[in-house]
């Protein structure tokens, strides 16, 4: 079958069948950790549809191949650390190329349709079954992100020049921080509550622990630098990498346009910065603070 195919056509149809036997041992990897007795069977169902494309590459080439090891310890680690549902999807963009690339072979050799079929309905419809718990709670996570964004790198940046002293910001900020975001759990669970959900005090946890962990990250340049404009620079862009990562990550997940929301949290987290920077100018000249 292999010699009624060009070289360059058999070197294409052997990087496809790299790739679905590559994909084949990383979901059957990410198998073996799933608790979820319905989770599980859906991963293993994808395998064996990734297995069954490798057979039918290795039909058409006549070459036998191994997985790529890197490739799948890579994605089996950012499944675990980000998610079941980022890292099956962070490899599905990652090949979705070969859609359009399996219906240009298929004009030349025959056999590929049904690979096709499987990669438009099959794999999509088995992950849009997938059922996360962390997923349902992305509407908690955002409020104490989005909140903790915008109410801090506001406040940092006004603390900036009414204090203009790094460990004084830092300080000030970890406190203003935590407290808000006990504040901000403690409306979440009330809210919740008030609407009869079961879930409460998780969102509420959720959302006060998205916050913490954003008041650390936009508060950390204060506490390992000593130029306070500096810092508030190096906190602008700290929050920028969270907005970015934020949506990159709920972009992928939930197949959002990462563009539009990422342009929107990062002007308004900006804006309120700046506003609050010409606040601080104005108090600190107003009521003469010189620390």
């Amino acid at each position: 079958m292999s010699g009624q195919i060009s070289n360059e056509m058999q070197a294409e149809l052997l990087k496809d069948q790299q790739d679905e036997i590559t994909a084949y041992y990383l979901y059957k990897k990410i198998a073996d950790f799933v608790k979820d007795e319905d989770n599980r069977t859906i991963i293993r169902a994808v395998a064996d549809d990734e297995l069954k494309h490798y057979q039918t590459l290795k039909k058409l080439t006549g070459i036998e191949l191994k997985p790529q090891r890197l490739k799948v310890f890579i994605f089996y680690w950012i499944t675990r650390l980000l998610g079941l549902t980022f890292g099956i999807k962070l490899l599905e963009k990652a090949e979705s190329q070969a859609i359009t690339s399996y219906g240009v072979k298929e004009r030349q050799v025959q056999g590929l349709n049904e690979i096709i079929a499987d990669e438009e309905r099959h794999e999509t419809e088995l992950i849009n079954m997938i059922n996360e718990e962390r997923l349902h709670y992305m509407g908690s996570v955002v409020l104490g992100l989005n909140d903790a964004l915008v109410e801090l790198t506001g406040a940092l940046a006004g603390f900036t020049f009414a204090f203009q002293d790094t460990k004084l910001i830092a300080l000030t900020g970890l406190i203003t921080g935590i407290s808000a975001s006990f504040s901000m759990a403690a409306s979440e669970y009330l809210s919740k509550k008030q609407e009869g959900g079961q879930d409460a005090l998780k969102s509420a946890l959720y959302t006060g622990t998205a916050y913490v962990i954003t008041v650390a990250l936009l508060v950390l340049p204060f506490l390992l630098l000593k130029n306070p404009f500096i810092s508030l620079a190096a906190t602008l862009v700290v929050a920028v990498v969270v907005i970015f990562l934020f949506n990159l990550y709920v972009s992928i997940a939930n197949d959002y346009s990462v563009k539009k929301r990422f342009l929107e949290m990062a002007v308004i987290s900006l804006g309120v910065a700046g506003i609050s920077f010409v606040i601080g100018i104005i108090v600190r000249n107003f009521f003469g603070i010189d620390i």
